[in-house]
This record gives C-alpha cells, structure tokens and sequence, in this order.
C-alpha cells in the first residue's frame, strides 16, 4: 500500500512541476478527493448507500470535487485544483489528467431506465479545463480534450478535440506530447473551423488569379482584334 502510494506521488509529479516534493501533493484537494472515493465506492458497493453519500458530501464540502460513489476510477487519477463533477456510471481509466471545473455529465433515461449515462474515458488521457464530457460516449487512449471543448460524441485514439461542439484537429496527440501538457492545450495546432476558412481563402486566391490570367488574355485577344482591323479595310480599298 505505501508503495502504491508512492507510485501515485511520483505519477503526480511528474504530470505537474509545481511541487517540490511529495509532501506537498499530500495537501492536493484532487488526491483527498480520489482518496475519499475509493472509501465511498466500497461503501457504495456494499450496498452501504447512505453511507457512501456521506462520504461523498464531505469529501465535496473538503474539496469542491465532487465524485459519484458510484463511479469507477482506474489508477493514479489526477485532478488538478477542483470544482469537477463526475458522474455516476463514468469510467475512468488509468494514468488519466483531468483539470479544474471538468464536468463528466450524464444524459436523461429517455426510457425512464437508469443505464450507462456518463463518459468512459480510456488510459493516458487529458481532459483540459472547463471541458465537458457528455453522456456515455467513450474517449478512447490518449485522447486530448481541449479547454473548454464540449464533447458528445466517442473520440478516437489519439485525437485532439477543440471547440463547441467538440472536432478532431487532425492532429493526433504523439505529435506533440510532451512530458508536461498544461491544461491539455494544443502545441501549434489550430480550429477545425479555422483550417476550413484559410483552406477556403487559399482556393478562393487560386481563383482569382486564374480570372485575371483570362481576363488578360481576352483582353490581349481583343487588341490584336482592333489592330487587325484596318489592314483588312485598307486592303479590299485598294483592290
């Protein structure tokens, strides 16, 4: 257990260069948060749920993060500063960042049948601030989600989501991973909506310079027309 501890620490450290030693990731309000849930889950799979609630309300009240009993968390989760909600039914995968004023938000039965209803994300993944994760769509390994980015659909492995609604960059996440991703903010990478408009106004530039190019050489053809045109004249006169 100490061990595991450690690994946790260390996992932390390395994904955030602000402290100085473990100790201070000891005050962190994610890692009390985390640590609170596992007592709630197992309280909430004991069936203990009152119990677990309470737990979970203190651990909300301690940290301004707040964690269904009822979520299932993979290993060394990070949640830098708080304010996050996570849901009931979400699942989270191993080695996973999440950053302040996240929310893993669930949709309505339609059906009036409570089910899966939250996120799944997968291993190695980024969730910058203010995003929002929607229903049970699943983000898949080392995805990048990007700040304030609202995804309602399944992301691809790899794949960098900006913007509302949420669209891939094309871009995928090895080609600038770093060792520390602040916010899970994009390196050099640009809006989807953005790409389009400048793709638009390249082809649009093309199209320009083509219409000059025909306009200068109709404009040719009609002054070679002109000059033409009193050497005809002139020849039948002498005829």
């Amino acid at each position: 257990m100490f061990k595991g501890l450690i690994a946790y620490l260390d996992s932390i450290k390395r994904r955030d260069p602000a402290p100085r030693s473990r100790w201070e990731i000891l005050l962190y309000p994610g890692l009390l948060a985390v640590g609170m849930h596992r007592i709630a889950h197992w309280l909430f799979e004991a069936d203990l749920f009152f119990l677990a609630r309470f737990v979970n309300h203190l651990a909300r009240w301690l940290t301004g993060i707040d964690i269904h009993p009822g979520a299932r968390i993979g290993r060394h989760l990070f949640i830098d500063h708080g304010f996050t909600v996570i849901g009931e039914t979400a699942e989270i995968g191993d080695n996973v960042t999440i950053y302040q004023c996240v929310t893993l938000g669930g949709t309505d039965p339609a059906n009036g049948i409570a089910g899966k209803r939250h996120p799944t994300l997968s291993d190695d993944v980024i969730v910058g601030s203010g995003a929002q994760i929607l229903g049970p769509v699943t983000v898949h390994p080392r995805a990048r989600i990007g700040a304030n980015a609202v995804v309602t659909k399944d992301v691809p492995e790899g794949a960098v989501m900006v913007g509302i609604p949420a669209r891939s960059t094309l871009v995928d996440a090895t080609e600038y991973a770093r060792e520390f991703v602040p916010y899970g903010t994009c390196h050099e990478t640009f809006d989807p909506a953005t790409q389009k408009l400048e793709l638009l106004q390249c082809q649009l530039e093309q199209l320009q310079k083509q219409l000059a190019a025909l306009m200068a050489e109709k404009g040719g053809d009609r002054a070679a027309t002109r000059t033409d045109a009193p050497r005809r004249k002139g020849g039948g006169t002498a005829d």
